[in-house]
């Protein structure tokens, strides 16, 4: 009578002078592989030569395969060997291949060189990203200067609305209050020397020189800059530039130019109302130290000339035309995620002002040197 097969799996080990031998007999399919696990790998665990005798096997599936090659991986750097087991079963076994060991990486040093070279390719990348952004937005610029019908009217309607007319409350108000505090702090020092009345001539040359297009352009940085910044940041999120890019419109030409040529318009009107709402702030301290309005208007007129006022109105168009671009730059930089919007915006902030207070130095020198 032929035996009966074995229907249950079991594992013997047998510790030796040469290593450790793993005797497996039984069938070797899903439950029985799940018996003799734990004892299998705790005989593997040992020190020296691991020899698994596989000859009492009967049945040997993809779960006693998977024993054998784990019991491989836990010998490795050992000799391992796999004895008696039936050529059918081996060729399985063969399937599964030898175990790659993985070779460690050796991360290569962060000395001074290597940093200074990431900083100057992330440097690098700005720059040409920068000067790309600044020529193509010129291109599209002069191109709708050229072709009027090309601008999105209806945007730039908007954007001037939103960034000009929405913004004259709170301008006329800094304005006022820097004419006011101003013209204050300085008839102090000057009445001392029975020089107060050359306050109106002091506050209104540096308004209308430098403090009005100056505080107009930063709080224009501080609302609309970033305003553009956020915007543009959102629909990059959204992956709506990417849809405009897919339908075939540039996003310079669709998003950046009615935003620029906004805040190129509107910055000049700034500026003046900022002039404005100063010399009334300094109108008022004139009146309480003394001095009526004729006397004010007078020393206004023989203190600033026609170039002072044009000077800075000029200034104003080119901070405005700085403060729009560098929003719009950092809105397209945006990359995704909440935080990456608000990082935008703040970086948009944060360089126009740096722009503008570099750019009111190179406009310092140069009317120096040509005497405006």
């Amino acid at each position: 009578m032929q035996d009966a097969v074995a229907t249950t799996a079991s594992a013997e080990a047998a510790a030796g002078p040469d290593g450790t031998v793993l005797t497996l007999a039984g069938r070797l399919d899903a439950d029985g592989t799940a018996s003799v696990w734990r004892p299998a790998m705790a005989a593997a665990a040992g020190a020296g030569r691991l020899t698994v005798d596989a000859a009492r096997v009967d049945y040997c599936d993809g779960a006693g395969i998977a024993l054998l090659a784990a019991l491989r991986v836990a010998a490795a750097g050992r000799p391992f060997a796999v004895t008696g087991l039936k050529p059918g079963f081996a060729a399985l076994l063969e399937l599964v291949g030898e175990p790659v060991r993985p070779e460690a990486r050796q991360e290569p040093r962060d000395n001074l060189f290597s940093r200074l070279g990431r900083i100057a390719y992330r440097i690098g990348g700005q720059m040409r990203y920068q000067l790309a952004f600044v020529g193509e937005t010129l291109f599209y610029t002069l191109d709708v200067l050229r072709r009027p019908r090309q601008l999105r009217w209806g945007d730039f309607v908007t954007v001037v609305e939103a960034a000009g007319v929405r913004a004259v409350p709170i301008m006329s108000l800094m304005g006022f209050l820097i004419g006011l505090i101003t013209a204050f702090q300085s008839a102090i020092p000057m009445r001392r020397f029975g020089a107060d009345l050359f306050v109106a001539d002091l506050v209104s040359l540096s308004l209308l020189r430098e403090l009005g297009p100056l505080m107009a352009a930063v709080m224009l940085a501080g609302r609309t800059g970033s305003a553009f910044a956020a915007e543009i940041g959102t629909m990059k999120v959204n992956e709506e530039v990417d849809a405009l890019t897919t339908m075939g419109l540039v996003p310079v030409r669709f998003l950046v130019v009615p935003r620029v040529l906004a805040g190129i318009l509107v910055m000049p009107f700034h500026a003046m109302i900022m002039n404005v709402a100063g010399l009334f702030g300094c109108l008022v301290v004139m009146m309480s130290l003394g001095y009526p309005p004729i006397t004010f208007y007078n020393q206004l007129v023989g203190a600033t000339t026609h170039g002072d006022l044009l000077g800075g109105l000029f200034k104003a168009a080119v901070f405005g035309l700085l403060v729009a671009g560098v929003g719009c730059m950092r809105g397209l930089e945006t990359t995704t995620g909440a935080a990456a919007v608000g990082e935008s915006t703040t970086r948009s902030v944060v360089s126009g002002i740096l722009l503008i207070i570099l750019s009111d130095g190179l406009f310092a020198v140069l009317f120096f040197y040509l005497d405006i």
